[in-house]
């Protein structure tokens, strides 16, 4: 990795000095209404709850380890599920369901998978975590009611990092071709060098190879479904640099990608167009579906 000069003027990561950096993994810096949006996640979610019906899964033996499902009640509906951000160490599956209801109305059943986050666990372990979570409803979805062959995944913020860290990384429970038929990364950093050179890399703790193994534009080579990436023109500089580098990397390895650009958008702001028929994201959603299904874009 590139070696970390804290002078606070020298570039530590690419043209970044320290404190350049530092802003630039601080999303909050950069939205005025994080807290709002953070507080609205909570009540979306428990409003969704409230109105729909719902089963609560596991996936393993910690209490973190568990799924919520919202069905269509339409047996053989393609399937959408959810991994939340949270910097990798907040929120979990309580906040996350604020798009349920958007989904489920339009005939998709939606889980949310819910992981351990630091310091509860490590970040290769959330990795894992999600991409068991993933396993398990490709496994039991004709069970459940769902589509085995239409499961999708969509992450927000350190969400979609996850997603993608889980679609490529090289683990005891990789997920292999044709599990997942498409995936929309919104707002995630990809590449882990940044966030360790960071002010995050604190509560990070990852080595050298962890940094390189659970980096998806590294071994982009290994996603086998198409990707859609987004990102807010609101977003910090590097958020925006690492939405198109990781576009790059997949189209340099010969792997379906978009990237697509919600104007007027913020880091936060962009993940409420989930819950909207009209919303980038939920388009977006709606455009992977309907090309796996053959009905292109």
């Amino acid at each position: 990795m590139t070696d970390m000069v804290r002078d606070g003027s020298r570039p530590v990561y690419l043209d970044y000095d320290q404190q350049r950096l530092d802003l630039n993994y601080n999303q909050t810096a950069w939205a005025p209404n994080a807290a709002e949006i953070i507080t609205w996640y909570r009540e979306a979610s428990l409003a969704a709850h409230a109105r729909l019906a719902s089963t609560s899964l596991a996936y393993g033996a910690s209490s973190h380890e568990r799924i919520d499902l919202f069905p269509t009640g339409v047996s053989g509906a393609p399937l959408v599920a959810y991994v939340h951000g949270g910097a990798w160490r907040l929120l979990d599956r309580m906040d996350s369901a604020y798009a349920a209801e958007a989904f489920v109305a339009a005939g998709i059943n939606f889980a949310v998978i819910d992981f351990a986050s630091i310091p509860a666990a490590r970040l290769p372990d959330m990795v894992t975590q999600v991409q068991r979570g993933i396993l398990h409803l490709s496994r039991h979805a004709e069970g459940l009611g769902c589509d085995p062959g239409r499961l999708f995944v969509i992450g927000h913020s350190s969400g979609a990092h996850l997603v993608a860290a889980a679609l490529s990384a090289a683990t005891s429970t990789s997920i292999g071709p044709g599990v997942v038929c498409g995936a929309l990364c919104a707002s995630g950093a990809y590449d882990l060098e940044g966030a360790m050179l960071s002010a995050r890399g604190a509560y990070l703790q990852l080595t050298s190879a962890e940094v390189d193994a659970f980096s998806p534009p590294r071994h982009a080579g290994r996603i086998r479904c198409p990707v859609t990436i987004a990102y807010g023109d609101g977003e910090t500089e590097e958020y925006r640099r690492q939405a198109q580098a990781f576009h790059e990397s997949l189209a340099a390895a010969g792997r379906p990608s978009e990237l697509i650009v919600a104007e007027g958008q913020n880091h936060f702001e962009i993940s409420r167009t989930l819950t909207d028929p009209d919303g980038l994201l939920f388009k977006a959603a709606m455009r992977m579906i309907s090309a796996a299904d053959g009905g292109g874009k």
